[in-house]
């Protein structure tokens, strides 16, 4: 979707907010009258908080709006609503579990061998 790709490219190289650093737009669904964009924002990382995440979204929403417009050449822009997206959270933390079991397995076959 442009609006995403657009999104991203201004996240990335225009907005100078350190909380957005790490930032990275997962999904932007409209509405279908097109008065409301969710986008949904998630970071990497293991020292990110949403809370932050957020707050530095909403900090920089009408310079993120403005050049939104800007960029697409729209004369109305959609009202922006951001949402942290959970799942490259949940994804470490699968992988997370998923290497434990690894390393557990390993060490019981391992010791088993030896025996």
């Amino acid at each position: 979707m442009q609006v995403q790709k657009v999104l991203a490219d201004l996240i990335r190289k225009g907005v100078n907010d350190p909380r957005l650093a790490q930032a990275t737009i997962t999904g932007v669904i409209l509405s279908r009258d097109l008065r409301i964009a969710k986008v949904y924002v998630a970071a990497h990382g293991d020292a990110h908080d949403e809370e932050a995440l957020l707050a530095g979204f909403q900090s920089a929403k009408g310079f993120i709006k403005r050049e939104l417009a800007r960029a697409l050449g729209l004369r109305y822009m959609p009202e922006l609503k951001f949402f942290y997206d959970a799942s490259l959270d949940y994804g470490a933390h699968i992988n997370r579990v998923l290497k434990s079991i690894q390393l557990n397995d390993e060490k019981n076959n391992s010791t088993a061998d030896e025996q």
